[in-house]
């Protein structure tokens, strides 16, 4: 799995750039400068550190007025960079395009920025600025812990010097004290590391200019951001460049972009002031900080109109790039009113084809809605595990925005195990009618995993565990068509309500030796509630859709379903499940997520299926985070099914440096490790244990754990997914 767009790689390593390229540091010494005999240098990284842990929350609010101009340069180009999903395509025989946008910002502490993009200018004659717009990853405190979203380790953080060799080259001595050059120098290779030149006032301990370089993903940068003179402004950036190379396959693209920042208003923290208040309820409301999105009916894209507005005059060379663009627009129009004949219709029928195989599509439909599809011929939803073999996932999305923030969802899939020779297919569909309580009506259906009957049960609980064998037993599979109908509700903040039905109709080939133990065809009809809860959940309002931003707390859920006697060969039964799970943010890009819950099936008459919906086997490829962290990965498929009852818990630890520390060469693409544990307690597997170690790079994950039974180790598995282009799981 894996869709990472290649402009989001750039735009990720942009927001190092812009959002603090912070120099992560592991401590080093100083070496000397000019003229150094009176100055400590462990003194001076001292202040340093000390002022970054005070300036990260120093600034509570400001606006300001964003002005952008990126030039993308075609180094080099071959048939490859058009198979690149999401990457945008570049015109034939152009080799260099422009892009300019205006944008009013407000930035909420602790990392909330809200940008409305007031006008846009470009070369891209079908792109309205998406595949440049890099603001959604740019963060403007340069002085926090992590930066980039928690990709990288500032090199100002006190924990983290161990990373970094520090040297003071230069000392300029000015009315208001000295200013100290410093050079930031990673101990090893690192896609977590940066390195490059700092210069800070010993006036007030605050960052005067930076130019800082590294290698996230697949693109190489390098960030200058001059800070402001002023006293409210000392703290943020003014002017910023950056200079952003992606490689990849002999493809070489390089984006130069430029940032100007005129600053409207600074709100400072007062001594005390918490940076999120949590006193009231209404303290969760995040409204006055993600107002956001730009209003499209009013954006400026008439290049004269951008005249006007544009705070800095074009290069002779940049005003070029425009007149050839309204050269290649003439010469566009006056082709296409030539006849095609049906040799060129036919080869443009088949060119859109090729497109939609290689391509992510989006297309708008006027008054209809917007259709999204990732690539056909896509390996990034491919995957492989011990366990279930290699698969393929296949996604289409079609969302229907109404004018009062009702939303239609409709996202059909089909999937294909190739080791078990499988076929899957689903039907998701969700109409949001009350976007402000997260009020919806949701329909799933869809073919589920195959699945034997509760007789296994009765055969597993009279099998000791000495001579327990799933080969021993006679196991009727069972094919499964599901249909689940609800209806979900916000009853208050952070607290949502499911109620709704479950269908099943499983059955089985037909015959005399079957019949002899069940029957071949099954039903059940089970109304359903689900209830979650996570205290003191922060939201946003957009227009009136409420979107929820995350919480310091878990998230607790209760599942219960009834089995009632209505339709023809259905029985009774109930399913309970619990869990509480919770994704834990940790400083120095680190973090701790954790699932622990547990089910039971009571009340059965007739037979049953013991099918949990929180613990189940995945045989198709989902996302890393999805699935890694809540499933067992060398666990028989088998187990899912075979207990009335069963409590499982799930860790993963994820941090840049772990076993890898040592291996120097190998952190150059390595970008975070991740170590798993698992538990599981049900009959014959008290308990069942699980490990494992995993790490992330640019183009692949991949993890290897081992399975131990009763104190015994009994399988060794792995798991394999592609996310060189899967930026959702970042």
């Amino acid at each position: 799995m894996c869709r990472i767009r290649i402009f989001n790689i750039l735009a990720l390593v942009a927001a190092l750039a812009f959002g603090f390229i912070a120099v992560p540091a592991r401590g080093g010494t100083f070496g000397s400068g000019n003229n150094n005999s009176r100055i400590t240098p462990d003194s001076v990284l001292n202040h340093i550190f000390d002022a970054a842990a005070e300036h990260a929350s120093k600034v509570k609010s400001y606006k300001s007025e964003l002005y952008l101009k990126g030039n993308l340069k075609v180094h080099k180009q071959n048939r490859i960079i058009k198979y690149l999903p999401s990457m945008f395509r570049l015109e034939k025989g152009v080799k260099e395009y422009l892009y300019e946008s205006v944008s009013d910002l407000h930035f909420t502490a602790p990392n909330i920025i809200d940008r409305k993009v007031r006008a846009v200018s470009t070369t891209f004659p079908s792109v309205r600025g998406e595949a440049f717009d890099i603001i959604d990853y740019m963060r403007f405190n340069i002085y926090a812990p992590s930066l980039m979203g928690d990709r990288l380790i500032s090199p100002f953080n006190r924990e983290a010097r161990m990373h970094y060799r520090y040297a003071l080259e230069d000392v300029v001595y000015q009315a208001g004290g000295p200013v100290y050059k410093i050079r930031v120098t990673p101990r090893y290779k690192s896609t977590q590391l940066v390195e490059g030149v700092i210069w800070v006032s010993s006036a007030d301990w605050t960052i005067r200019y930076l130019d800082l370089s590294g290698k996230y993903d697949l693109v190489g940068f390098r960030v200058a951001m001059q800070m402001g003179n002023t006293e409210k402004t000392r703290y943020l950036p003014a002017v910023m460049d950056l200079d952003l190379h992606f490689k990849f396959l002999r493809n070489h693209l390089e984006m130069r972009y430029t940032g100007w920042m005129k600053y409207t208003e600074v709100v400072f923290r007062k001594p005390g002031e918490e940076i999120i208040p949590r006193k009231n309820k209404s303290d969760y409301d995040l409204t006055a900080s993600y107002t956001l999105t730009s209003d499209t009916s009013s954006l400026v894209m008439l290049r004269d109109s951008f005249d006007r507005i544009r705070p800095i005059p074009l290069e002779a060379a940049e005003d070029s790039l425009y007149k050839s663009l309204d050269y290649r627009l003439r010469t566009h129009k006056a082709d296409s009113s030539k006849a095609e004949g049906p040799l060129k219709k036919s080869l443009v029928f088949w060119g859109q084809i090729g497109d939609a195989l290689i391509s992510s599509y989006n297309v708008d439909l006027s008054k209809v809605g917007n259709i999204s599809c990732s690539p056909i011929i896509n390996p990034l939803l491919v995957s492989y595990s011990h366990r279930n073999g290699i698969s393929y996932r296949q996604v289409f999305k079609y969302n229907k925005l109404f004018h009062d923030g009702k939303l239609l969802r409709i996202a059909p899939q089909i999937g294909f195990n190739f080791t078990k020779k499988e076929l899957y297919g689903k039907v998701d569909v969700e109409y949001v009618y009350n976007p402000a309580r997260h009020g919806a009506f949701e329909l799933h259906a869809g073919n589920g995993n195959r699945i034997y009957s509760s007789v296994v049960l009765d055969q597993l609980e009279q099998m000791p565990d000495s001579t327990f064998s799933f080969d021993g037993l006679e196991l009727d599979y069972f094919k499964d068509i599901y249909v689940d109908v609800s209806h979900n509700f916000e009853i208050v903040n952070g607290l949502r309500l499911w109620t709704g039905l479950s269908m099943h109709w499983r059955y089985t080939k037909s015959t005399p030796e079957v019949e002899t133990r069940v029957r071949s065809k099954y039903n059940s009809f089970a109304p359903r509630i689900r209830v979650e809860w996570t205290p003191g959940m922060y939201y946003y309002m957009n227009g009136k859709r409420k979107i929820n931003v995350g919480s310091l707390y878990p998230t607790f859920m209760l599942d219960y379903e009834r089995g009632i006697r209505l339709l023809k060969n259905s029985g009774t039964y109930e399913r309970i499940e619990l869990s509480i799970e919770q994704n834990i943010r940790l400083r120095n890009v680190r973090s701790l997520s954790y699932h622990v819950g547990g089910g039971m099936f009571t009340d059965q008459s007739d037979m049953y299926f013991v099918d949990y919906a929180h613990f189940s086997n995945l045989n198709l490829p989902q996302g890393w985070n999805d699935d890694i962290g809540g499933t067992f990965q060398t666990l028989d498929g088998r187990w899912y099914n075979a207990s009335s009852h069963y409590i499982r818990g799930n860790f993963t630890y994820e941090a840049p440096f772990i076993l890898l520390y040592p291996v120097s060469k190998l952190l150059s693409f390595v970008q975070k490790e991740r170590i798993y544990a698992g538990v599981l307690f049900m009959p014959h597997l008290n308990p069942y244990l699980e490990f494992g170690y995993g790490f992330a790079t640019h183009i692949f994950d991949a993890g290897i754990f081992i399975g131990n039974e009763k104190g015994k180790f009994t399988s060794v598995g792995c798991k394999f997914t592609f996310e060189l282009f899967n930026d959702n799981n970042r």
